[in-house]
């Protein structure tokens, strides 16, 4: 299932919103830092000096994944979200490919994530890309998080 991959735009903010929070919801739960982030995706994310990609299969927004600056030339691979009834159809793996792509044409070092280890299937796609877990003394901005990750993409 081949998807085109979009940025951020104002009129996509609430798909933003839904996906999230629908799989934050199945998951997990929403935390506070979620909330804020979600409802407020512009300010948080693309005023901050993130990213926001939306993925888009027959003209309907059926994904959506975040990058967002934490050090100097490190993001964090953030609100990854596929539509529930198209889960497992490689549309997680095309934002993935896409947002490293991204990375490396604009020579970030690495990029980061946070992840819960009962998501075998993440943990799995992640591996597959080169994220390696990393043994993390900072406190998480995520409650539900046991796991960080990171892809080196330069040791400049």
């Amino acid at each position: 299932m081949k998807v085109k991959i979009v940025s951020f735009k104002d009129k996509y903010s609430h798909y933003f919103y839904e996906l999230n929070y629908d799989w934050l919801n199945e998951y997990f739960f929403v935390e506070e830092y979620d909330e804020k982030v979600l409802k407020n995706c512009k300010k948080e994310i693309i005023d901050k000096g993130g990213f926001i990609f939306f993925a888009i299969y027959n003209l309907e927004i059926v994904g959506t994944m975040a990058i967002i600056p934490r050090e100097e030339g490190i993001y964090e691979l953030n609100k990854m979200a596929v539509r529930k009834d198209l889960r497992g159809k490689g549309i997680g793996h095309q934002l993935i490919n896409f947002i490293i792509h991204y990375a490396k044409e604009n020579n970030y070092k690495s990029l980061i994530l946070y992840s819960n280890s009962v998501l075998k299937n993440s943990i799995h796609l992640y591996n597959k890309f080169g994220f390696k877990k990393i043994n993390s003394e900072e406190n998480t901005p995520y409650k539900r998080s046991d796991i960080k990750m990171e892809l080196i993409l330069s040791n400049l």
